[in-house]
């Protein structure tokens, strides 16, 4: 299980893709580059509308080329593809719209509980800067090195029952979050820690780990330098 692997440490490092900057055309050399730096993972999602084709035709690609699991990462309910081993199903906790807190998981819930892929309920905590998923999500930011507001969100979500928290810098983050709101959190919680967000170096990944994290997403990385997302990956491993 996807939930299982990450809780445990055999799922530590993510691949983020966007199916708008990545389609069948360059899955090949991508997804390469995935394999050989060692990442354990790969997410398929991105901040803005994604329709159901681009992301199918994303999914059956990647899985032509490896057995790594695919995880949709979906910004709405169209973002999605049967064919999936899970989803992230996500709800923007700090965001001022309704939507993406539950209208969207009311949307497809249904349609999610139909199928085999594993369902794992994340609680998607957007941090400064935010970048497009900020914006795009109405989120009311956290402060990156806010821990009291941190603490507050990521313990409702505990006791609400999530499987999991991830906290995002969002897409293309000249910064990361603090690691030392990391390190609260992960001190606090009983359920896995994903981390993401303007982390472009084997130092700041490493950081996140030694903070408590139980994975680390990369998205931009693997599409611009391939050999820094395999210094990333042994980073994390090491």
């Amino acid at each position: 299980m996807i939930l299982e692997n990450i809780k445990y440490g055999r799922i530590r490092h993510l691949t983020l893709l966007d199916p708008e900057k990545n389609g069948p055309e360059n899955t090949g050399s991508v997804i390469d580059f995935i394999n050989r730096a060692g990442s354990d993972a790969i997410l398929v999602g991105g901040s803005t509308g994604t329709g159901k084709k681009s992301v199918d035709e994303l999914v059956v690609a990647i899985k032509k080329l490896t057995r790594k699991p695919v995880i949709l990462f979906p910004s709405s309910p169209d973002a999605f593809s049967p064919r999936a081993d899970g989803i992230f199903y996500l709800s923007l906790l700090n965001s001022m719209d309704l939507k993406y807190v539950m209208g969207y998981q009311v949307q497809s819930a249904r349609l999610l509980k139909g199928t085999r892929m594993e369902v794992i309920s994340v609680a998607y905590l957007v941090f400064e800067p935010g970048m497009t998923v900020g914006k795009v999500g109405g989120a009311k930011l956290i402060g990156r090195d806010d821990v009291s507001s941190a603490l507050d969100y990521a313990t409702a979500a505990e006791l609400i029952g999530f499987h999991a928290i991830y906290l995002e810098a969002g897409s293309g983050a000249p910064m990361s979050i603090d690691p030392k709101v990391v390190k609260a959190v992960c001190e606090d919680m009983t359920i896995p820690v994903i981390v993401g967000g303007g982390i472009r170096d084997p130092i700041t990944a490493r950081k996140m780990i030694d903070s408590g994290a139980a994975a680390v997403v990369t998205g931009t990385v693997a599409e611009k330098d391939p050999e820094m997302l395999g210094k990333i990956v042994r980073a994390i491993k090491d």
